[in-house]
């Protein structure tokens, strides 16, 4: 699945418009960092996708089964530790709360299948990030 997202950061803080071309939010910096905490932090916005992939995968298997759910509510909690030669390692705590007549078996499978998203196996996979270069204003247009 392709997707892309163009950023423009303004001069304020460290705001930046990100839009999708259908759809924009407001990214930020918190105070302490000097920025406005207007927004949502890059950190923030990965964990808020990944819950939102978690949530959506089991209301989806729930739909799919015909299982009666209603709210879904999650909670994602991250720790990064800094190591040596500027390594880092992430530890997300997920807790995630389905209200809905189903059974204690049919909720385990869908915990389970939350930990199964596309997102989750996104980032646990590997990654190939190419570093960044310089666009001009009529490229970034394209």
């Amino acid at each position: 699945m392709a997707a892309e997202i163009k950023i423009k950061n303004l001069s304020t803080g460290y705001q930046s418009i990100i839009t999708n071309g259908r759809h924009t939010i407001v990214g930020d910096e918190p105070i302490k960092n000097k920025g406005t905490g207007l927004g949502l932090a890059p950190t923030e916005l990965v964990l808020a996708g990944l819950a939102m992939c978690k949530v959506a995968t089991v209301r989806y298997i729930a739909r799919t089964k015909g299982w009666d759910i209603r709210d879904i509510d999650a909670e994602l909690k991250q720790e990064v530790k800094r190591g040596e030669n500027r390594t880092i390692s992430t530890h997300v705590q997920v807790s995630i709360v389905i209200e809905g007549d189903i059974t204690n078996l049919q909720r385990q499978e869908l915990l389970d299948q939350s930990n199964k998203c596309y997102l989750h196996r996104m980032l646990e996979g590997c990654w190939d990030i190419e570093p960044a270069k310089d666009l001009t204003e009529t490229q970034m247009m394209k």
